[in-house]
């Protein structure tokens, strides 16, 4: 650790200039900088980490603003140890480093809320599990969001739930300029109440087994955690919309699992990747039509001709059409399209929107479900699953 001797306490601590390139940038380069923490009934953990992350690194990370996740007693506390006239120890370690303007105020403490939207005093049920995963995980979401912005989060503080739940957020969510750290202060001023930060001047505390210490002789170490960033396997919705922690795990787990189709006619839907997705008869018609190749054995198939209507791929799709809608006696305007045959036009067409209604509800874990084009020319059209993980509901696998 350096002397806080051979600190300079006159001048500003900003972040190094780094070098950039052109496919990342250091997380202290984002101009929106985010400490998240947790805790429970020991606010410490937000000055200790400050002061690691701002105050003693060789290559400073200064947030622009601060975020603490906690119980109804925790943000009292953290409100008067941190915020307060009196003590405000957050006030005073930006004092006391030169530590430029860093938003930090009640608004910024948020205060867990149980399934009826109450704050929370603590974390004693399944549904107290359930209700903080999903507020967590939701804060995280939230900052992620924003592509300026870099997230550094602490999982020191609170109860370990509260701590696994905020890493695994991140791992959920988290990019490649985000940061995962756990913090450790030496003894004896571990566990201390009164200790907050090592403080470049000489400041005598009492510890809990009645010792007394020198603030300036304390040690902060901040450990940095590396994680698996699982973003990749989340569907665009679950990372722009509102889902809970359980849905954004079950999204990434049925990317990494074995993939799994099954076609359901009558109730004009499939089931991928753990999901039941509806579907448009048209789109669901092209599936089945690759799907009952795959099943029979029959080969990939070319697209038909690009304005010219092919009698062949216009009966194979009617048949799966009539399946998912029955017969309409000529009057369904798909029937009219395709009275004389499909072309490649409205191949293309269905196949596109299919591709983008599976990709949206599944995110990449739907490239498994795409009919794919064989990647030469011409162009052979197939899916790629294996025969034994496609199914029609109905048990038949039909005509090709």
């Amino acid at each position: 650790m350096p002397t806080l001797a051979g600190m300079n306490t006159q001048q500003p601590i900003a972040p190094k200039p780094l070098a950039q390139s052109a496919s990342a940038r250091h997380p202290s380069q984002y101009p929106r900088r985010i400490l998240l923490a947790v805790s429970g009934l020991s606010p410490q953990i937000v000055t200790e980490t400050l002061y690691a992350l701002a105050a003693q690194s060789d290559a400073p990370f200064v947030p622009t603003e601060v975020h603490l996740i906690t119980t109804r007693e925790g943000a009292q506390r953290a409100e008067l140890s941190l915020l307060s006239d009196d003590l405000g120890w957050f006030h005073r370690l930006c004092k006391d480093y030169h530590l430029p303007g860093i938003a930090f105020n009640r608004k910024q403490i948020h205060i867990m809320r149980d399934a009826n939207e109450r704050g929370m005093d603590d974390i004693r049920s399944p549904q107290d599990n359930r209700a903080a995963a999903d507020f967590i995980t939701a804060r995280v979401r939230e900052f992620s969001a924003d592509p300026d912005c870099a997230l550094h989060v602490s999982i020191a503080g609170g109860r370990k739930t509260m701590g696994f739940y905020l890493g695994y957020a991140l791992s959920l969510y988290g990019r490649p300029q985000d940061r995962l750290s756990h913090v450790l202060v030496s003894e004896p001023f571990e566990n201390s109440i009164d200790f907050f930060y090592p403080t470049p001047y000489s400041r005598v505390l009492q510890t809990r087994d009645g010792r007394l210490a020198d603030t300036a002789m304390a040690e902060v170490t901040l450990a940095e955690i590396p994680f698996v960033s699982l973003r990749h396997g989340l569907p665009a919705k679950l990372l722009s919309g509102h889902a809970s922690f359980s849905e954004a795990v079950a999204a990434v787990q049925a990317s990494l699992a074995p993939a799994d189709l099954v076609l359901d006619l009558r109730a004009r839907a499939i089931r991928a990747g753990g999901q039941s997705i509806e579907l448009p008869p048209s789109e669901l018609a092209l599936l089945a039509v690759f799907a009952r190749r795959l099943l029979s054995g029959s080969g990939p198939l070319t697209a038909p001709p690009k304005s010219v209507p092919d009698s062949a791929w216009g009966a194979r799709f009617l048949r799966e059409y009539r399946a998912i809608v029955g017969t309409m006696a000529g009057t369904d305007t798909t029937e009219h399209a395709l009275r004389n045959g499909m072309d490649g036009e409205y191949f293309s067409q269905r196949k596109s929107k299919l591709e983008k209604r599976l990709k949206a509800a599944l995110g990449p874990a739907a490239t498994a479900y795409l009919i794919h084009d064989g990647n030469t020319r011409p162009r052979h059209y197939a899916l790629r699953l294996a025969p034994e993980a496609v199914r029609f509901e109905d048990g038949t696998i039909g005509t090709p």
